[in-house]
């Protein structure tokens, strides 16, 4: 009875293994980073969530992650009013 039970659960947990490593951790940056934005930025509040952008400009990309850590830092319990870019750069 426990055999069975235990190969239950081996099936899918070997699956979900064999599609995280076929798919590799890297997809979600690559999906967020689009062709062409060279540049990121990153918008932190004093408490809450922050937001990561990527833009062809740090203008663009400032004001992207901005938008992101207003809205994320509404909530996740923090105040939107204080966010602030705290890191923005660009590839060369």
């Amino acid at each position: 009875m426990r055999t069975n039970i235990a190969r239950s659960y081996l099936l899918p947990l070997t699956l979900l293994a064999l599609g995280l490593i076929l798919t590799g951790c890297s997809g979600k940056s690559a999906r967020y980073s689009a062709q062409g934005s060279n540049c990121y930025a990153k918008a932190l509040p004093s408490s809450g969530e922050g937001g990561l952008a990527f833009g062809p400009t740090l203008a663009a990309a400032s004001r992207k992650s901005m938008d992101s850590c207003m809205r994320y830092a509404g909530r996740s319990g923090g105040s939107p009013k204080t966010c602030q870019v705290v890191v923005a750069k660009c590839k060369s």
